[in-house]
């Protein structure tokens, strides 16, 4: 496959995530404004939640892709946002599958932005980013998106009764075991991180073992 045939291609899957992204969030926002009757409550309901706000910004991220190519996005800020989404689906299917049964626009929202984009973004990353470009450190970069939400996501907790998630729901669970809760998921988050830098400069070594690494 030639560069521009590899550009093109790149573009196109991105427009697809892109795509993706921009329906789950819309139909979510829709059936938000159906059961509370208002357009910028829905939006203040849906902003508390870290599916929500991270698919958003798969969405503003490969739409950019999309329209400037895959080299229009920093190769690290694109493997945060990459970690980010799969963080979703994991926490997704380990902590919160099944509690609620979801029919029809709903289930579609559901499997686009829980399983479908989580998936993807990273397939996208594997093939078309550039490698070679990520530090040992940069994992502790891309914590602080997940740990800046979870002080804004216990904030808004405390200040309105309801939790965004219910394995951060101090009052039921208790501080402890929430506290262990989030060590683990930040733990595992820095480890597949760390693996995801291993994967970059393993990529890139293959490619080009001339390359120059960070």
């Amino acid at each position: 496959m030639t560069q521009t045939q590899t550009d093109w291609l790149s573009r196109l899957i991105a427009l697809a995530i892109a795509l993706g992204a921009w329906v789950g969030l819309g139909i979510t926002l829709e059936g938000q404004v159906v059961k509370f009757g208002s357009f910028f409550v829905s939006l203040w309901v849906l902003s508390g939640y870290f599916t929500i706000l991270t698919n958003f910004l798969v969405a503003v991220v490969f739409t950019v892709l999309a329209l400037g190519g895959r080299h229009s996005i920093h190769p690290r800020f694109l493997a945060g946002v990459m970690l980010a989404i799969v963080l979703v689906g994991v926490v997704y299917g380990v902590l919160l599958r099944g509690l609620q049964e979801l029919t029809g626009v709903e289930l579609i929202s559901n499997m686009l932005l829980h399983q479908l984009i989580p998936l993807l973004v990273p397939i996208y990353w594997f093939f078309f980013t550039p490698k070679l470009t990520l530090r040992w450190t940069d994992p502790t970069l891309w914590a602080i998106y997940p740990l800046v939400y979870l002080v804004y996501a216990l904030a808004r907790g405390f200040s309105e009764g309801h939790f965004a998630y219910p394995f951060i729901d101090v009052g039921t669970n208790g501080t402890a075991q929430v506290a262990v809760t989030v060590l683990i998921i930040t733990a595992l988050f820095l480890i597949v991180g760390l693996g995801v830098v291993w994967i970059d400069r393993r990529i890139g070594a293959s490619a080009n073992p001339a390359g120059v690494t960070a």
